[in-house]
């Protein structure tokens, strides 16, 4: 037995040294057709979550708590898409499509990183709508500078560590050579799909870290809402109800694209998965969603776009 052991352990240590990305070998008509539409979608995010960043950063009328992790949010949507969007991208036009054992480990520690951050800054911008709207006497002295980065560190500390947990598990696992990846990139589901040991206690750990950082901030941020709509209904004028709820329209349409998919993906059995189903989920949460987010947020922002009238006024004028 222990014999048996130490060659699996061998094997692993020894013929492992990468993974084979299978994600879209099946479609070898149409990968140039996804290039472009990945690469178009990428910078399509770049350029509209710089483009928040720059504008929030530039006019000093959004500097203010709502904007500041905005900013945050939309540096978080630039840094994951970049974990992955870029070598998926070097698959679809290359004939090796792989990645190296210790590339998979950094690819997946920081992907996770970004997952679990974003989903306790969305509910920290639920906290924040919350405050302006339910306590806006209090928003300013609530709302404190110091507050805010606090809020924004715990965010960021938040998804870091849970990535550290769940990236030390699943490297541990014994892979027993087996090194076809069945997904766009290096996550947590196919990597526990390719193990040869047992993942239970890896699933375990899955759903109850996701209970803390997937469903618990989803849960604030549903009753966030419930007391912001309480609030926006008893609001007499019907364009003051509007504009309280304009201002919250985009944050909730981006929680449920966002939640919706990530915990589907992560927050289940492992039993459940099936993934040739979950990878297109991935696409939405991972690419989609990212590239949506800045359109989100300006095309329903006049904060926005006043503010690029007056960068762009400032621009004319001194020159």
């Amino acid at each position: 037995m222990e014999e048996q052991k130490d060659s699996i352990t061998m094997v692993n240590e020894t013929a492992l040294t990468e993974f084979l990305i299978l994600g879209f070998s099946s479609l070898q008509d149409l990968q140039p057709l996804l290039f472009f539409i990945f690469l178009i979608t990428y910078i399509c995010t770049l350029a509209g979550n710089i483009s928040i960043i720059t504008i929030a950063c530039m006019d000093p009328q959004l500097h203010t708590p709502m904007y500041f992790f905005l900013g945050n949010l939309s540096f978080l949507d630039i840094c994951y898409t970049t974990t992955n969007v870029p070598q998926m991208l070097v698959h679809l036009l290359s004939e090796m499509k792989s990645i190296t054992y210790a590339g998979c480990v950094i690819q997946l520690f920081f992907f996770i990183s970004f997952v679990g951050t974003e989903c306790i800054l969305l509910a920290t911008m639920a906290y924040d709508r919350f405050v302006a709207i339910c306590h806006p006497l209090h928003y300013t002295v609530t709302m404190r500078k110091e507050l805010c980065l606090q809020l924004a560190g715990v965010s960021w500390a938040s998804g870091f560590l849970n990535s550290a947990l769940h990236t030390y598990f699943t490297f541990h696992l014994p892979f027993c050579g087996a090194n076809k990846l069945n997904y766009f990139f290096c996550d947590i589901p196919p990597l526990l799909n390719l193990s040869c040991g047992d993942t239970t206690p890896n699933e375990i750990i899955l759903l109850v870290v996701g209970v803390f950082i997937g469903w618990t901030p989803f849960v604030c941020i549903v009753l966030s809402y419930v007391y912001i709509i309480s609030a926006i209904l008893k609001i007499s004028s019907s364009e003051g109800r509007l504009k309280a709820f304009s201002t919250c329209a985009s944050h909730l349409t981006i929680v449920l694209m966002y939640y919706g998919s990530a915990i589907f993906t992560y927050v289940r059995p492992i039993s459940t998965y099936s993934l040739d189903k979950d990878r297109f989920i991935s696409v939405l949460y991972s690419i989609v969603t990212p590239m949506l987010n800045p359109l989100i947020y300006t095309l329903r922002n006049k904060d926005i776009k006043g503010a690029l009238n007056r960068i762009l006024m400032r621009k004319m004028y001194s020159n």
